[in-house]
């Protein structure tokens, strides 16, 4: 069972942790290696700190906590979104930024329950759409997405990394 709560500074270092090791997992063999290699935590950490401070009031960024080893509680997962990015969108169209869960939490619900909460807090901020960025070789996202009730509109994008073109296709639902 996990509960859903909007993330503090204080959880940064986890959600960091989450976000590269869930890179370094699900993007291997699509995104290059030696991006993935280089990923660091602490960098990472430092670089979301500064954006966290930044973006406060617009990109709301939501915790998955469950029950730790020692008894206590821990981060297992996070999703970020807000306003749409896309030139196209209104206010009535949000953009889910990320989601992300702890990789030996895969399939335990956490994924699901952070994305019933990102739609419940998008329609609570006035969107009546939620899109999201997918890469197209994320076969496993593509499917969880698509049983979460997203489905693609056909827009697609293409991004480099280490020179190598990376193509996104574009999800949404009504929230």
């Amino acid at each position: 069972m996990v509960r859903i709560r909007a993330m503090t500074a204080d959880d940064i270092e986890a959600v960091s942790g989450i976000r590269v090791r869930g890179w370094q997992s699900a993007y291997a063999g699509i995104v290059p290696q030696s991006f993935l290699d280089a990923m660091d935590v602490a960098e990472d950490a430092a670089a979301r700190r500064e954006f966290f401070a930044r973006s406060a009031g617009r990109v709301h960024n939501l915790v998955a906590v469950g029950a730790a080893a020692d008894g206590g509680e821990e981060v297992v997962g996070w999703a970020s979104l807000g306003p749409y990015r896309g030139e196209e969108a209104g206010p009535e169209v949000g953009e889910l930024y990320a989601l992300y869960a702890r990789t030996d939490r895969i399939g335990t619900g956490v994924g699901r329950a952070l994305t019933a909460a990102a739609c419940a807090r998008a329609a609570e901020l006035g969107h009546g759409r939620l899109l999201l960025w997918v890469l197209a070789d994320n076969a496993r996202a593509r499917r969880f997405y698509a049983r979460a009730g997203f489905a693609p509109d056909g827009a697609e994008t293409v991004d480099a990394c280490d020179g190598v073109p990376l193509r996104e296709v574009r999800y949404g639902r009504a929230v």
